[in-house]
């Protein structure tokens, strides 16, 4: 009688990784820390002067056309056209270079680690959207055109929150919340790029290939000069990355795609393949501050504020279900489609969650992937227009969604981070003094 063969060990997911990995990404959330403090500022403010007795004043202001003149191109935007079209370009420039990073050298180059967060992500945006396409098909017409509102994730909001009241847990529980979210973002300029692209000028899109292969071939030509030389970058490529953000806008894909694809055109390794501060990572550094602390806060400034009107226009608000659907999206769909999908995986790859994460903390990390305000705000205002009364509405439901979504997160995860405070003195114990914690050393 033979004996049967041993299963085969279960795979462990959202592991520690690598000490390396950690501190790049731990350097990340600090300063997106900052940036969504100023991001929160910024929006109360806009908050705050639409509701009172000068807010026609902040309206004027946001639809204040800016016209460049240059023949045979429609530049003319308002002020909140060219905050969400131009500045969050950079957004998405960085988004772009995040991602690349992950997949050449983070945690998404493993396949088995990339399939939890991209799975993750999927599902943190394929139930938010059933959900709220079950609140709305009855209404039919243009208020099905949401849907994709509450599947996005807003990086700065979301890592700011859980570095005030989650300091003490577990990296990998940071670390899947900022690559869920990267990913999360990634799939929203695809929906916006596919979906909200009403009519495609050739000519322009064409165009549009000549500046972004130059600029990608430059960049990876001549990389040690921009990795040494910072006015390189911005005398040579700049140029270049306007230039391909003008044609892409002219040809009618919205413009933050071709901050993406720039994002994707520079090269993440050194020139000599060693180990180091590559390009990506030396535009990471300058561009960042000026993303988080300057482009996405003035964006949100531009589309946060809005006229409540009172009680009426509260009661109004709650009539339509277009709040009903976003805000049920993002505090029900997110923590159900991502918990719910890395649950499946476990199931369907025989696998584990770290023992260092628990089921309970990964739900309160899912309740703060439903702060979807920046992108939310953007993907709104494609939905339904500035003139529509569902615009308003929805930035009631992003803003009413946002907050509760941080709230909970912080109610159910502020208890779990005390419990962690211990075994955060472990994972920065480093008794070799070799300057790597011996936690990532052991086998």
């Amino acid at each position: 009688m033979t004996n049967p063969e041993p299963a085969p060990p279960r795979r462990t997911i959202l592991g520690l990784g690598s000490y390396r990995e950690s501190e790049r990404i731990g350097a990340i959330l600090r300063k997106e820390t900052v940036g969504g403090l100023v991001l929160i500022v910024a929006a109360a403010v806009a908050i705050i002067w639409a509701n009172t007795p000068w807010g026609d004043s902040y309206f004027a202001l946001r639809d204040l056309h800016l016209n460049v003149p240059i023949p045979g191109l429609d530049l003319d935007l308002s002020l909140g056209h060219w905050a969400s079209d131009g500045l969050l370009a950079v957004f998405f420039f960085l988004v772009g270079l995040e991602l690349k990073k992950e997949f050449v050298i983070g945690d998404l180059h493993d396949f088995s680690k990339a399939i939890v967060p991209v799975t993750a992500a999927f599902g943190g945006v394929l139930i938010p959207a059933l959900i709220y396409v079950a609140l709305n098909v009855s209404e039919g017409g243009s208020t099905l055109h949401g849907w994709a509102i509450p599947t996005a994730t807003d990086i700065a909001f979301a890592v700011a929150v859980l570095a005030v009241i989650g300091s003490s847990l577990p990296s990998p529980l940071r670390i899947f919340l900022l690559t869920l979210a990267v990913v999360d973002d990634l799939i929203a300029i695809m929906i916006i790029a596919i979906v909200y692209t009403d009519t495609l000028d050739f000519v322009f899109l064409g165009l549009a290939l000549i500046p972004l292969a130059l600029f990608f071939v430059i960049s990876h030509r001549y990389q040690k000069y921009f990795a040494t030389r910072a006015w390189t970058a911005w005398v040579i490529l700049l140029p270049l990355g306007i230039v391909t953000w003008v044609f892409v806008l002219q040809s009618g894909i919205h413009a933050t795609v071709a901050g993406v694809l720039l994002g994707f055109s520079v090269p993440v390794l050194r020139h000599d393949r060693r180990q180091g501060t590559g390009v990506a990572e030396r535009f990471e550094h300058r561009f960042r501050p000026l993303s988080s602390g300057f482009c996405v806060p003035v964006f949100a400034f531009f589309s946060a504020g809005v006229a409540l009107g009172g009680v009426e226009g509260i009661t109004k608000a709650l009539s339509d279900p277009v709040v009903w659907g976003i805000v049920a999206g993002l505090v029900l769909g997110k923590p159900i489609g991502i918990l719910g999908s890395t649950f499946l995986l476990t199931k369907t790859r025989h696998a584990n969650l770290d023992p260092a994460v628990r089921w309970v903390d990964l739900l309160g990390v899912t309740l703060l992937a439903g702060i979807g305000f920046t992108v939310s705000l953007l993907v709104s205002e494609l939905s339904f227009g500035l003139e529509s009364p569902h615009y308003e509405h929805a930035k009631v439901a992003i803003l009413t969604g946002s907050l509760l979504a941080a709230v909970l997160g912080a109610a159910w995860l502020i208890p779990r981070n005390r419990r962690y405070k211990k075994w955060e003195l472990k994972a920065q114990r480093d008794d070799d003094a070799d300057g790597i914690p011996d936690i990532y050393q052991q086998d």
